[in-house]
């Protein structure tokens, strides 16, 4: 019988016990979710009025202007949030000392402080000083949600990015200073591309909870697609009910469907990239020689040698 390092291997009254409790836990679960079925279609939410809604045009017109701002959000969001990250991760990397303590300070700040406290203070401060920054209209609400991602997710970019760095063997690093280049040479030309190719499932995981952290915008009325959603199903009324379970499942579903999109979009690249034929093409390797075969070219190539010096001295 196998054991492992924390806990020792269950006999067999231990399994039969937690097959019994995985038994009745699912049970458990499944009863709970049958009964808020039942009340919520005598509550009349599963009727099919509630999902005639969505053939309307305005409906769907919300439904698209929410998703195009959510996208909108989330590209503008996951690129500086990227070039963040790398400039982060550099800095921590950094043998400067101030530099160093700046990228540690500014990363730890914000990876602990809620995200949403981050959003609802720039959305705060972009309203204050909206004249003075030249902010003007749903700018304010854009900019607080896409600067609130971007400082959170780049942070833990750099942390993801770091992490990759180290992890590339420190022979390339000292073959890199050995040819002559500089840091920062080394840095974006030999580290920073490994380290992305190595840490790109986590980065590309990091992506997506950007892209289902733009609903936090609904908390300063951004109109990306949770907050679209929300005055769906708070403005329409169908037999005295608001649709919310309809909208609730619709939006859950386009949520899905975005990330499902984006990670089939990391796998692609990942498997293109492993692929991709990089490097120095090595020359094809010639027919073994045989111990004779191979004293008589050391031979030929030793009594060419003083020939060719003795042309050259002619």
């Amino acid at each position: 019988m196998s054991s492992s390092v924390l806990y020792d291997a269950p006999g067999p009254k231990a399994r039969v016990r937690n097959r019994v409790f995985s038994v009745v836990g699912g049970l458990a679960v499944l009863g709970l979710i049958v009964f808020a079925v039942v009340r919520l279609n005598a509550k009349g939410q599963f009727a099919p009025e509630m999902w005639d809604i969505f053939n309307y045009a305005g409906v769907r017109t919300s439904i698209r202007d929410g998703v195009v701002t959510t996208l909108k959000v989330f590209a503008v969001a996951a690129v500086l949030s990227l070039a963040l990250g790398v400039l982060l991760a550099t800095g921590r990397l950094s043998d400067h000392k101030p530099v160093r303590w700046f990228a540690t300070g500014f990363i730890e700040l914000f990876r602990a402080v809620p995200l949403l406290i981050t959003i609802y203070v720039l959305w705060v401060l972009f309203l204050t000083y909206r004249s003075d920054l030249g902010i003007s209209g749903d700018n304010t609400g854009f900019w607080a949600l896409v600067i609130g991602l971007t400082v959170y997710n780049g942070s833990v970019q750099a942390e993801v990015l770091r992490a990759g760095i180290n992890s590339v063997p420190r022979g390339q690093r000292e073959a890199a200073y050995a040819l002559g280049m500089r840091k920062t040479q080394v840095m974006m030309t030999v580290l920073v591309p490994q380290a992305v190719r190595a840490m790109l499932p986590t980065i590309i995981s990091q992506l997506v909870v950007t892209l289902k952290d733009t609903s936090l915008g609904y908390v300063i009325t951004y109109q990306e697609l949770l907050f679209q959603l929300q005055q769906l199903a708070g403005n329409i009324v169908v037999n005295d009910e608001n649709p919310y379970v309809p909208v609730i499942i619709v939006g859950g579903v386009i949520y899905i469907a975005m990330c499902l999109a984006l990670s089939a979009l990391a796998t692609w690249i990942e498997r293109r990239g492993r692929r991709a034929k990089t490097g120095i093409r090595v020359a094809d390797a010639g027919q073994p020689l045989a111990a004779a075969d191979a004293l008589d070219v050391v031979d030929q190539s030793a009594i060419s040698a003083p020939d060719a010096s003795a042309g050259k001295t002619n």
